[in-house]
């Protein structure tokens, strides 16, 4: 029986001009799981996220190696073939609605546009208000009215999981989706990954430095420390017996209750 191909495959190393962030990271995440990448600020986990769709020369950056999407090479394809990729095929969830969400647009506007990259028939009658729905947020009119910069920070970040998710992309990138939430909030998005993994069966690299959080919904755990992958396991391996010794010291870090 042949091994099932991996939804995402790579070993890459990035850089920015001279200074190297990632030192040949490898992966692979299987269709339908959730691959959660914890490491400290300035491990290379938001230039992870980029590179692997793409997007870092936007940001000055450089990548070497192999990328592949459901064993499709993405590495040497043109910008062009790659925007008929990016949401269609693998899915980015950044971590600022405020930074990625143009303030001024109305959330219509912002849905239409993101409708229309790989579609250009209209959206069928309700979609919006479905996929709006499916990630806990209003489906009324008044809400597709508001503007972007009207929204509550869990609301703009549920609005780019939406987007992301619009094209049902069989791969999702999640870039610290729950960084600038509150515990409550923090606590339903996270819930609304394991859902929209359960419910579509999307693949998932999950990125944060929040060891604890991002256990409750990983089938697997990767410690990135200083852009390089230094300890990969189940979340159970992990907090139990942790190897490598950054892994221990992260573990031992954790809070402990007293009660």
């Amino acid at each position: 029986m042949s091994e099932t191909v991996p939804a995402l495959e790579y070993r890459i190393s990035a850089r920015y001009g001279a200074k190297p962030i990632l030192h040949d990271v490898a992966g692979r995440i299987a269709p339908g799981e959730i691959v959660a990448l914890v490491g400290l600020s300035g491990a290379g986990k938001s230039t992870l996220a980029l590179a692997l769709p793409r997007l870092l020369h936007y940001r000055g950056g450089t990548v070497s190696g192999s990328i592949r999407l459901a064993g499709r090479e993405l590495t040497g394809l043109g910008e062009r073939e790659m925007r008929s990729i990016r949401g269609r095929l693998i899915g980015y969830v950044p971590q600022s609605p405020a930074a990625a969400l143009n303030e001024r647009l109305r959330v219509r506007t912002l849905l239409d546009e993101t409708w229309r990259a790989h579609t250009a028939a209209r959206a069928p009658e309700n979609f919006y208000a479905q996929l709006l729905e499916s990630v806990q947020l209003p489906r009324d009119p008044d809400f597709l009215n508001r503007r972007a910069g009207e929204l509550s920070t869990g609301q703009g970040q549920r609005l780019l999981i939406a987007l992301a998710i619009m094209h049902q992309p069989p791969v999702l990138l999640a870039d610290e989706p729950t960084s600038a939430l509150d515990a409550i909030t923090q606590a339903a998005v996270l819930r609304l990954f394991g859902e929209l993994n359960r419910r579509q069966g999307t693949a998932m690299l999950f990125i944060s430095h929040d060891l604890l959080s991002v256990a409750s919904i990983g089938h697997r755990v990767e410690i990135l420390h200083e852009g390089r992958i230094v300890e990969s396991g189940p979340p159970e391996a992990i907090f139990r017996n942790p190897q490598h010794a950054f892994t221990k010291e992260l573990v031992g870090a954790l809070p402990r209750p007293e009660w």
